[in-house]
């Protein structure tokens, strides 16, 4: 992404952005853009928007580990669209080796709830040491009880580059993603072309969501995880994000590895059905 339009803008630290709008009960909207596009945003957002800035970098690199059960119910519960779902993962901010463990619960009306708890860069492909915080979100969130005994392996690998802006009128924020890449054992797929811009506000549409719409740039289906995983697996159910995977995700990807084989449904699985 052309980083001078980030230039531009006027600079915020972490911990007023954090005080400002940490939201972490939110309503989220995605769109996907062309990476060609986001400057023009930036520029449009110029008088609106302040970057969160850390010792003069605005992009940041991440890594996010998720985690499922060995019949996949996180994935499951999304792809079937069960009205409660949840999502666990490591993310790590690998400019400053800082790292967190996140339980995200989806509720009614879009609602996202997220739950974080300070974790060990070194542990973040297990939640061995963090299992009972992940066990008390699910519990407290009303989430499928049996979560509780079933083991928690990880499953996918995503890698992006963060901006991150705050709009002061609405304490609402704009992520930007880019150098989108998702690995699943010795699969891998990479989307440098396309960028993930998300909203996130307490409930109404902000500046950027409306300056989107105008543009005729509409909300998409897409997780990380799941539209990520169902593109690597071709043998998933990918009903909520198909129309997505057609248009960014399998229009020219760059996908390595082998075909994957279809599993077996267990009764645990059935049940997120």
């Amino acid at each position: 992404m052309n980083q001078s339009p980030l230039a531009a803008l006027a600079p915020i630290a972490l911990a007023e952005l954090v005080e400002r709008a940490a939201l972490q009960c939110r309503v989220d909207r995605k769109y996907v853009l062309a990476v060609d596009e986001v400057p023009h945003l930036l520029d449009q957002l110029g008088p609106y928007a302040r970057v969160l800035d850390i010792d003069g970098q605005r992009a940041f690199a991440y890594e996010s580990v998720y985690f499922d059960t060995p019949c996949l119910a996180s994935y499951h519960c999304a792809a079937y669209r069960r009205r409660r779902r949840f999502k666990v993962r490591t993310r790590t901010y690998l400019d400053s080796a800082q790292c967190w463990l996140e339980v995200k619960i989806s509720g009614a009306r879009g609602l996202v709830t997220k739950h974080r708890l300070p974790y060990l860069a070194e542990d973040r492909h297990t939640v061995r040491s963090g299992r009972g915080f992940v066990d008390e979100a699910l519990v407290r969130e009303s989430i499928w009880p049996d979560l509780v005994t079933s083991p928690l392996e990880p499953v996918l690998t995503t890698n992006y580059r963060r901006s991150t802006l705050l709009l002061p009128a609405t304490a609402s924020r704009v992520t930007i993603d880019t150098g989108l890449s998702w690995h699943d054992g010795d699969r891998t797929l990479r989307l440098p072309g396309i960028a993930v811009v998300e909203t996130k506000t307490r409930s109404a549409a902000s500046l950027v969501d409306r300056m989107l719409w105008q543009q005729g740039i509409r909300p998409v289906r897409i997780s990380k995880y799941a539209t990520g995983l169902a593109a690597l697996r071709l043998d998933l159910p990918d009903v909520p994000w198909r129309r997505t995977l057609r248009r960014h995700f399998r229009a020219s990807p760059l996908l390595v590895g082998p075909a994957s084989t279809a599993p077996i449904r267990s009764e645990q699985e059935a049940s997120c059905a």
